[in-house]
């Protein structure tokens, strides 16, 4: 299941960042047929800003991907220490290509389902996109809970199901198919059910088929 995780998204780190940011107009389309028109640039621009600008803790951003969102906000954080992990070695290196000249920046190759950190380590827990391609999600949940200290925040947007019939049709039969995405997939109530029992304070949105939130430990 991993290699075809893997695999899927090496196979597609040509279009990657294109759908994301809707950088073309095949990519507006699929976005506004699949997606509801659902704008992934805006959403980051709202996770970035739970992230204040002259934060100097320490944040893990899991999976980093390309780093097509976070690249200049982890740039400007001088003062923080900011681990960048991902399973693909492919994405890591993207990334790197974008950061590897900034110090307060790391790389890190690893699985969310098996963080090589110690408990309690980070400030934020940032994970964008990635929770609805994680094999073991419930694996996921309990990891990025546990390196995250006491009272740090876990920041995360995913797709959630049952929001959009479009999508969850792609989703079924196109992106988990592919490889892209890892089923089961939660509902925004099976969501809220998962987080309220693992943080004190949760805060969550939705966009479409899109989830975005935060949540305090």
């Amino acid at each position: 299941m991993a290699d075809k995780i893997q695999n899927a998204y090496e196979t597609s780190k040509n279009i990657y960042d294109d759908v994301l940011t809707q950088g073309s107009i095949f990519s507006k389309l699929y976005i506004k047929l699949f997606w509801g028109g659902t704008d992934d640039n805006k959403i980051a621009e709202e996770i970035l800003s739970y992230i204040s600008n002259d934060f100097n803790g320490k944040l893990l951003d899991v999976p980093v991907g390309t780093a097509v969102f976070t690249a200049s906000k982890w740039v400007s954080l001088t003062n923080a220490r900011i681990t960048c992990l991902d399973y693909s070695k492919d994405m890591i290196e993207q990334a790197e290509a974008r950061l590897r000249e900034y110090g307060h920046i790391e790389f890190v190759q690893g699985d969310v389902g098996n963080l090589p950190m110690e408990d309690e380590s980070f400030d934020i827990v940032l994970s964008m996109n990635g929770f609805h391609a994680f094999p073991d999600k419930d694996r996921a949940f309990q990891e990025t809970w546990r390196v995250l200290k006491k009272g740090g925040e876990f920041i995360s947007c995913f797709y959630i199901k049952g929001k959009l019939k479009q999508t969850d049709w792609l989703v079924r039969n196109i992106l988990s198919k592919k490889g892209w995405f890892t089923p089961p997939f939660q509902t925004e109530n099976e969501l809220k059910a998962i987080l309220e029992k693992m943080y004190s304070k949760i805060e969550i949105h939705t966009d479409g088929a899109m989830v975005y939130f935060r949540c305090i430990k």
